[in-house]
């Protein structure tokens, strides 16, 4: 009986974690739903006055991009700002031959008069966050504005952004990202699912209450003296970006979060790439809860309700632990409940699931019908949506699971980029993109297993008790099923 209670107690708390997590979404929808109705009447800067442009530095951050380069120089070279209040730096630590396809296009703008410099390091000390550290030490720019090498700003995008500076109090604006290949494919569709409820409930809600947020590595623009005051980058995570942002606003930096304006940019269109994204996004945060618990929960400067937000902002990623230790047991559990009457009682909590379930389903239905449109065929084709998402959301969780245990225990990796395809529809090819990971992980091998797993326990579902079989699982184990053997069949077989 002590391994049933232990299977119980750890059941029971990764539940209760889950629905925690729910409650402080629905939380964030409130907030998100309160703030659409107010006017925007933050202090701008008047750029009909010469005197009040600034001076703009835009940082290109780039790793053999060979695939995208063009595309991005010739699309930054568009923006709007007066020219000699703008310089363009291309942080180059590229080991291929896209540095010679980079240094060519760069010396075609400089002769249309462009202000922009190629800057190359001998080393990748610091990877991301070294490089941008090491571009700041020149930058002219009061303002830093930072593009990753898939990103697509339009024209205007420093016009609509800059001028939120004339509040001193800001240290950050933050655009929305928008996905310019985002009916690809299923893998596409679920990805821009995900990163749509963070660029619209997520970062509205917590920015409209003060509650701490982040920059998210690429289209934003940081004040100079805030990122040297907070401390500059730091390659000590793999999320430099969450961390700078953490530091920042512990210094009472303010962040500006603008969700109508969109910074289109490409999602990886193969599960190796996703793959290898959400492995850096989740073991980041995990080493920045590592890195901000104590200074958190210390800051006497900052109120319970938000110091509460940002644990469980920094904990988004380490919820794939509680959804897969659930996942896997829930067989046993099944089996449990049915074999021990005594123990029925217990089983109650399994409620808190389908509890948590509804309030994301909730929350994912506003932020799905502000970008699409509502009405009942808008609502059935995001039924259809949720649950796809949910399904592979949990297929990946023993991915994630690992990426964010090698977080907390402090296990050290490289930044691994992940690959750019410029593709936008299904003619576009892939299959030579050099920068592909030829051999699946180990620990695809595990979630094929775990597929099959899934199968015993909606066969469970038949054979358990004395009553017929219980059902109550069944919709879970299915879904189980679909997402570990989504993830399985498209790492091994590597198709979008």
């Amino acid at each position: 009986m002590i391994l049933e209670y232990l299977v119980i107690i750890i059941y029971t708390i990764c539940l209760l974690l889950i629905f925690m997590y729910a409650l402080a979404q629905l939380n964030l929808l409130v907030n998100y739903l309160k703030y659409r109705n107010k006017t925007d009447d933050a202090v701008k800067f008047d750029f009909s006055n010469p005197d009040e442009v600034p001076f703009v530095t835009i940082q290109l951050p780039v790793f053999n991009e060979l695939y995208v380069m063009k595309r991005l120089l010739k699309n930054i070279a568009k923006l709007e700002y007066p020219k000699d209040k703008l310089e363009i730096q291309v942080l180059d630590d590229s080991t291929d031959e896209s540095v010679d396809v980079t240094a060519k296009h760069i010396k075609k703008l400089q002769e249309k008069g462009i202000n922009i410099q190629h800057i190359r390091r001998t080393n990748r000390k610091g990877f991301k966050a070294g490089a941008l550290k090491e571009g700041l030490k020149i930058a002219k720019g009061e303002y830093i504005a930072i593009f990753d090498a898939d990103f697509l700003p339009k024209k205007d995008w420093l016009l609509q952004t800059v001028p939120y500076f004339k509040n001193p109090e800001i240290g950050v604006v933050q655009t929305r990202w928008s996905h310019i290949n985002r009916n690809y494919s299923t893998l596409t569709r679920i990805q821009a699912f995900m990163l749509d409820a963070h660029f619209t409930l997520e970062q509205v809600g917590r920015n409209s209450k003060g509650h701490f947020i982040n920059f998210n590595g690429t289209a934003g623009i940081w004040r100079k003296e805030c990122i040297l005051d907070a401390g500059n980058w730091q390659g000590d995570t793999l999320t430099e970006d969450i961390d700078l942002s953490y530091r920042a606003q512990l210094k009472k930096w303010k962040f500006k979060y603008l969700e109508n304006v969109e910074t289109p940019a490409e999602l990886p269109v193969i599960i190796s790439a996703a793959r290898s994204q959400q492995f850096r996004w989740n073991k980041g945060g995990a080493e920045n809860f590592q890195k901000m618990f104590k200074r958190i929960v210390s800051n006497k400067n900052i109120s319970f309700k938000t110091k509460i937000h940002g644990l469980l902002h920094l904990l988004n990623s380490s919820m794939f632990t509680c959804i897969f230790l659930v996942a896997i047991l829930s067989v046993p559990m099944l089996y449990i409940k049915n074999e021990y009457a005594h123990l029925k009682g217990y089983f109650y909590v399994m409620s808190f699931f389908v509890m948590s379930s509804i309030i994301f389903f909730i929350c994912y239905w506003h932020m799905y019908k502000n970008i699409y449109g509502g009405g009942f065929v808008k609502f059935f084709k995001y039924i259809g949506a949720f649950f796809t998402f949910f399904s592979v959301a949990m297929g990946f969780s023993l991915h994630n699971t690992i990426a964010v245990l090698e977080g907390h225990f402090g296990k050290k990796s490289e930044f691994v980029r992940t690959p750019k395809f410029n593709i936008k529809t299904l003619k576009d090819g892939w299959k030579n993109n050099k920068y592909i990971k030829k051999k699946p992980s180990v620990h695809v091998i595990l979630e094929g297993l775990l597929a099959i797993y899934f199968i015993f326990g909606m066969y469970s579902a038949f054979i358990v008790g004395d009553q017929g079989g219980d059902f109550g699982l069944f919709p879970f184990h299915l879904m189980l099923f679909i997402g570990f053997a989504y993830v399985f069949f498209k790492s091994i077989f590597s198709k979008a």
